[in-house]
């Protein structure tokens, strides 16, 4: 019997995202390998794992139990990698769509003061965990909580919301925009990384209709090119100016809450300090950044 990893992170982010399309985008490759990565699994084991309908992907009964151990087996591979990392002199750090924004470069330079043998390598990550579950980051920063019993989240500040418009848009006029600008308009939205959702507006109020989008890019272009609007963090306006795209703030908007997750069974030096100086980064005029 021979399983690969690979079989199995293919599993488990199908589990996760609940199809191999999100999962391919999740691991960064392709649905048909996704596909053939678990076809290849149940073969290894002579069993199938997840019953396939046009609709839905859900395991079989023995699947439920294949699953589990999956799971406990890159666990331990990340654990595994974890431990190599701190001593490569590296830790690695995951975002969605921004990282810190305008605090990132401050957080650069503090870091290599206090850690110069220790390099702070950023990720972007479409993952559901950041990259954390396959052990291919260290920490990562998320906008929106992770309903996962294996990570710790440390709360390390808030950021405005800013609305994103194309610079033709008659919006991209004001100084500020309200959540009323939204109502009757096109809003680009990610579910799976993003931090808007129609639960901001009030069912009187809400914008006319969704463009669900997969990642900060495919939210850009929609805006640029003046086929929806958008509402993200002030890290995203700081770090993806685009040409064409204008950000207002969002007055009466709720601020989003940004945390930091990191394995909770494996507590790091190095996750401490990132955590300890990001959450610094948040307090105004703080000396140390």
């Amino acid at each position: 019997m021979n399983v690969e990893l690979r079989y199995l992170r293919a599993l488990v982010a199908v589990v996760d995202s609940q199809t191999f399309t999100d999962a391919a985008i999740a691991l960064g490759t392709s649905q048909a390998a996704v596909s053939r990565s678990v076809a290849a699994l149940e073969r290894a084991l002579g069993l199938r794992i997840l019953q396939r309908t046009t609709r839905q992907v859900t395991p079989t009964a023995a699947g439920e139990r294949i699953i589990e151990h999956a799971r406990s087996v890159l666990d331990q591979v990340a654990l595994l990698e974890r431990a190599a990392q701190d001593q490569g002199g590296e830790l690695r750090v995951s975002y969605a769509w921004s990282a810190l924004g305008r605090r990132t470069v401050a957080l650069q330079r503090k870091w290599e003061e206090i850690h110069p043998g220790v390099r702070l390598i950023w990720v972007q990550s479409n993952a559901p965990t950041g990259g954390l579950a396959n052990g291919s980051v260290d920490v990562a920063i998320v906008r929106r909580h992770l309903n996962d019993h294996r990570f710790a989240s440390t709360h390390i500040g808030t950021e405005a919301r800013y609305g994103a418009l194309a610079k033709a848009d008659p919006l991209a006029r004001r100084r500020f925009l309200r959540l009323a600008d939204f109502a009757g308009r096109t809003i680009a939205v990610d579910h799976r990384t993003g931090t808007t959702t129609e639960d901001l507006w009030s069912d009187a109020a809400r914008p006319a209709s969704v463009r669900l989008v997969q990642g900060v890019d495919e939210w850009l272009t929609l805006i640029s090119t003046g086929q929806a609007i958008g509402m993200s963090s002030e890290a995203t306006a700081a770090q993806n100016p685009r040409p064409g795209i204008a950000y207002r703030p969002v007055r009466d908007a709720p601020p989003i809450s940004v945390f930091l997750a990191s394995w909770k069974d494996d507590p790091s030096v190095l996750v401490a300090d990132f955590t300890r100086l990001a959450q610094e980064a948040f307090i105004p005029g703080h000396p140390a950044l």
